[in-house]
């Protein structure tokens, strides 16, 4: 395992501590495992967006001419 130094306002640090005491654990865990939640959330690959089911999101406003330049929209 490897060892870090963070540094984190006083009032957070301490209430990592009560929470972690009510617990019956340390704040090292209670951060280690916070930073794993985080880890797998955010950071680990995740599937194509070719997998997701597809969202309705309502009526079409206008339909889409050939002359639309969709990347241009998005871009701008």
């Amino acid at each position: 395992m490897k060892t870090i130094t963070i540094n984190v306002s006083e009032p957070t640090y301490l209430e990592f501590q009560d929470y972690a005491k009510r617990q019956d654990r340390t704040a090292a865990e209670l951060i280690r495992e916070a930073m794993e939640a985080y880890r797998q959330r955010w950071t680990e690959r995740r599937g194509s967006v070719r997998e997701l089911d597809p969202l309705d999101v309502g009526k079409v406003l206008r339909p889409l001419s050939p002359e639309d330049d969709l990347l241009e929209e998005m871009l701008g």
